[in-house]
């Protein structure tokens, strides 16, 4: 039984449970996260790792900017290698069988950084581990979800990735405020030793959704893929076959898998001009490169370290306020990608988080925070309000488009290089951060402010508005010469007046079949059906009526 309709038309529960549960990939990130800015301030940590002037004296031991770049960026580096390791594992092992053994890998690099006593580089190397297992699973999750999903809420369950890891950062936050005060090791050990929990609930659970219906028609399984989209769908199995909506979508997918599987699809497709395939890999690179490059990561990852140096007493608490902002105003973030598309709240998220980027670097340049307070205070208030920009537009909607731009036959390929070039300048950023802020303080800031204007030009002129469409009808919009970024929010498929008819005329579809199954009980007709929707649903290879 369908748990609610969207639009008329039915939304399973396993829809929102497959959703939910693939989403703890980003759960996994986000504490991965979230702990390090943490873990380099606590006084066992320090005492083991840093390098001390007078041994046995915290207060003398700190970190060299290379060795903490390297604790904390290091993780970035296996998540580089693992997002380019997960596009051939997803699509060799199916979603669900890539996801759960990649969180195995996440647990063996825990296990290595738990058994760390004195040797900082064995805990780096068991982030590297870790984020071998972080990096396939930012690749396989956002792209398991957008083939799973219903079209109808593909942004807002897709976008769960990004809420999970915004959890998932709280959620370490809070625990390594409460984990401090633990004697010796256990400070650090319990932070990290937790993480074992979330890959096995995803590792586990996982296996008991369904596979992902577009990976099944590649790979000729289509009764599997019909009885996966019923499942998400709600409707019975067994009438699956005759149902309108679902008929005409296993249709299109089958269609669109027996069209690309004339193709060999390798790495040197994605960048081919054909069918705009080289345009949509280098606006999913683009786009996840600028992701990193609006500065979230610099509070994320640096954060406790930031406020200290602007006179915060406890700087546990101040990422705990930054880590709430990012959790609950994701919330928003589901809403505002389902109602206003993708095209609109990337555009004003990059301008509200420049604007506010702009109010925290300037502040911190024109006085000394550490000793105007009220300057510390308003950074503090500029950070809020960037993360609030953020976590609604930027953060979520960067995910939800890496799940649906590009073709099924390169999509996974495609996605790992998009993921790979997040992960990149992760990298990048988590390593020279330290250095960077050594030289130029809270100039800092006028980079990332840059970074964000460059990033809502980006969209306006390259990325094309994919909500309410199958992502078959989504690479029929990329490939249509007519649509032009600007323009494809008005764009609809052949037979269609416009996005707004086709969603009624499936909503149609689907009314129509209800009646028919009430008459079939004796309590109604459905002797005035036109026909007109199921024609559109059923038109072949054009796959009109899909939403």
């Amino acid at each position: 039984m369908a748990l609610f309709y969207v639009e008329g038309l039915p939304i399973g529960w396993v829809a929102i449970m497959l959703a939910l549960l693939a989403s703890m990939g980003g759960f996994i990130f986000g504490y991965d996260t979230g702990q390090i800015s943490d873990i380099v301030l606590m006084d066992d940590f320090l005492l083991r790792f840093a390098t001390c002037t007078t041994p046995g004296d915290v207060s003398t031991c700190a970190f060299s900017v290379v060795r903490e770049g390297l604790i904390v960026s290091l993780l970035s580096i296996g998540t580089l290698t693992g997002a380019l390791c997960g596009a051939p594992t997803a699509d060799f092992l199916g979603r669900r069988y890539a996801m759960a053994s990649e969180c195995v890998i996440f647990i063996i690099g825990v296990i290595i950084q738990l058994c760390s006593f004195h040797v900082w580089q064995q805990f780096a190397v068991g982030r590297f581990v870790s984020g071998l297992g972080v990096g396939a699973l930012s690749a396989a999750v956002p792209m398991y979800q957008a083939e799973t999903a219903p079209a109808q809420i593909r942004g807002t369950l897709t976008a769960t990735y990004q809420l999970f890891i915004t959890l998932g950062i709280l959620v370490a936050y809070c625990i390594s405020i409460a984990a401090r005060s633990a004697p010796g090791s256990g400070s650090w050990r319990i932070v990290v030793g937790i993480g074992i929990i979330w890959p096995l609930i995803l590792g586990i659970g996982i296996l008991f959704m369904p596979e992902s219906p577009r990976w099944l028609a590649v790979h000729n399984r289509m009764p599997e893929a019909r009885r996966s989209l019923a499942r998400t769908r709600g409707v019975p199995v067994e009438e699956a076959q005759d149902h309108p909506v679902l008929k005409a979508e296993a249709d299109d997918i089958q269609a669109n898998a027996l069209y690309e599987a004339q193709f060999k699809s390798g790495w040197i497709d994605c960048f081919k001009v054909e069918n705009k395939t080289l345009y949509r890999t280098l606006l999913g690179m683009s786009l996840q490169s600028l992701q990193q490059l609006t500065g979230a990561n610099y509070f994320f990852y640096y954060g406790a370290t930031i406020f200290k140096s602007v006179g915060i007493s406890d700087s546990f608490v101040t990422q705990i306020i930054l880590g709430a902002v990012n959790f609950f105003c994701t919330f928003g973030g589901l809403y505002v990608m389902e109602k206003f598309g993708r095209r609109r709240p990337l555009i004003v998220g990059g301008l509200w988080q420049s604007a506010w980027l702009f109010v925290f670097a300037s502040a911190g340049t024109a006085k000394d925070p550490a000793q105007n307070p009220n300057i510390g205070k308003l950074m503090i208030v500029s950070a809020c309000l960037f993360i609030l920009g953020f976590a609604t537009t930027w953060a979520p909607g960067i995910w939800i488009l890496i799940g649906e731009t590009f073709p099924t036959r390169t999509r996974a390929k495609q996605g790992a290089l998009a993921t790979a070039s997040n992960w990149l300048w992760n990298f990048l950023l988590a390593f020279f951060t330290p250095f960077i802020v050594k030289s130029i303080a809270f100039r800092y800031g006028f980079v990332f402010a840059s970074c964000n204007l460059l990033g809502a030009i980006v969209v306006y002129f390259f990325l094309y508005e994919s909500s309410n469409l199958t992502l078959e009808k989504v690479n029929e919009m990329y490939t249509d010469p007519k649509c032009k970024p600007w323009t494809s929010r008005r764009w609809a498929p052949p037979g269609y007046a416009s996005r707004r008819d086709l969603i009624q005329q499936v909503k149609s579809a689907e009314v129509e079949k209800q009646l028919a199954v009430t008459g079939a009980d004796g309590n109604t007709t459905n002797g005035s059906a036109n026909g007109h929707s199921q024609e559109h649903l059923t038109d072949g290879k054009a796959g009109n009526g899909n939403v």
